[in-house]
């Protein structure tokens, strides 16, 4: 007999992994999400333009191409209704190609790299890395444009150094971004410029009509792709689990919702450098979406009144070589639930009237819940949600599904969350209310 269940998990799962792989930037993120809204009817909004929205529709909106917003307009008076959101970001930790990154050593060519985000280093030593992100170009009519790369095949490495040249690399061990991070590409005698390099890369995949790069945004990943692993498939483990998984997870809700509320997704760009962009959750953009839908600023506020953002993003597992690291109640584990992040310092945003509207789906569903609190004496991280809630001023729950190596190059997570919590958005998007 086939267990439904188990078969939509894996479905979910099969889906989540290629969308990890696809998306190596947040660029390549948000394509990957347009890709999926317009197949399930969404249609494209343009920011320059007049919108014409019509009761029941389906939109999306891209900001800076890294950005997005996609919602669904209900039958009903958007004023009384008010908003299921959910709140996410597509940015990860990784190393960035600087501007001027040219390096000739030792007869090799390197490339100097930037820290983006709050990464951890050491995991990047000896992986086969890729290559990804946006050029930009002026063309040979002396216009400009700009297109999205991947060479996703190992074309770099930043190798360690041998232990027999540091003896004392296991007992202490620091990374210097400056100066141990530069990524080796080839052997070469020839003085390289990386411009010219992008130039053939843009050519190798049909731009042929390329003057000159004028500038990128180009980021290093590790070419391993996402897998299950675990002796039973307990786990997903991949790189930019922070926050694509979240991303993945709120636009699957999204999309299966199917009601005729008003429900949005939004996925920011630059949470984890502060969010203090222009498409950054400390930014317009979702204000400016929310505004353009609502018509005035009166039918804004009383809509924002009557409605709810669920800020999704990974929360830390309690791993079992360091469980001392987490408060002993507030440890959440893999495979058991959703976790509810609570910072008494308003790190998160959740209140306990969000947190028991969101226990109460849960229990409905019969799903578990769990609750992460960091230890009193250490400090706590941060997310959108109080980002999107001092900004908009929507009551705002943060959560998150548990994970193990945040910011490493890869993490982990169980297998069985990602799923369950997507069908628990959803749930959340067909709340007629969330006021009392």
């Amino acid at each position: 007999m086939v267990d439904v269940a188990m078969t939509e998990q894996q479905n979910f799962n099969n889906g989540l992994l290629a969308f990890l792989d696809a998306s190596p930037t947040p660029y390549h993120a948000v394509t990957s999400m347009k890709a999926v809204l317009l197949n399930a009817g969404f249609s494209e909004l343009n920011e320059r333009d007049d919108w014409d929205l019509s009761p029941g529709g389906r939109y999306f909106v891209l900001r800076e191409a890294s950005s997005i917003v996609a919602f669904t307009l209900g039958k009903g008076k958007l004023t009384e209704q008010g908003w299921r959101m959910v709140g996410t970001h597509t940015d990860s930790p990784c190393l960035r190609v600087k501007p001027n990154p040219d390096l000739h050593r030792q007869g090799y060519y390197q490339l100097g790299v930037d820290v983006y985000g709050g990464a951890l280093l050491n995991p990047w030593f000896d992986r086969d890395l890729g290559l990804a992100g946006r050029i930009n170009y002026r063309d040979q009519s002396g216009g400009l444009s700009s297109a999205l790369v991947n060479i996703d095949r190992p074309i770099g490495v930043v190798p360690s150094l041998a232990i027999h040249l540091d003896r004392d690399a296991n007992a202490n061990r620091s990374v210097n971004p400056q100066t141990d991070l530069p990524v080796v590409l080839m052997q070469s005698k020839e003085k390289l410029q990386f411009n010219q390099l992008l130039k053939a890369v843009l050519e190798d995949q049909g731009v042929t009509n390329v003057d000159q790069v004028l500038d990128y945004e180009l980021s290093f990943y590790d070419c391993q792709s996402a897998a299950m692993i675990g002796w039973n498939d307990d786990f997903i483990a991949s790189a930019r689990l922070d926050n694509l998984l979240s991303c993945y997870i709120g636009l699957q809700a999204l999309i299966n919702a199917d009601d005729d509320g008003y429900q949005l997704l939004v996925c920011n760009d630059h949470e984890e450098v502060g969010s203090q962009s222009a498409i950054g959750a400390q930014g317009p953009m979702l204000e400016s979406v929310l505004k353009r839908v609502s018509g005035d600023e009166v039918s804004l506020q009383r809509a924002i009144a009557n409605s709810m953002m669920i800020s999704a993003d990974n929360a830390h597992g309690v791993h079992p070589n360091y469980s001392d690291k987490h408060d002993a109640n507030h440890g959440p584990l893999l495979n058991a639930g959703p976790v509810i992040k609570i910072n008494v310092n308003q790190r998160y945003a959740t209140s306990s009237e969000t947190s028991g509207i969101f226990r109460n789906i849960c229990a409905s569903l019969n799903e578990p819940v769990q609750s992460f609190v960091v230890r009193a004496d250490m400090g706590c991280g941060s997310t959108i949600g109080p980002a999107t809630a001092s900004g908009i001023g929507v009551r705002t729950l943060d959560i998150g599904v548990p994970t193990f190596a945040m910011h490493s190059i890869r993490e982990l997570a169980g297998s069985r969350d990602a799923e369950a919590l997507s069908r628990i958005l959803s749930a959340f998007y067909r709340l007629p209310s969330v006021t009392s």
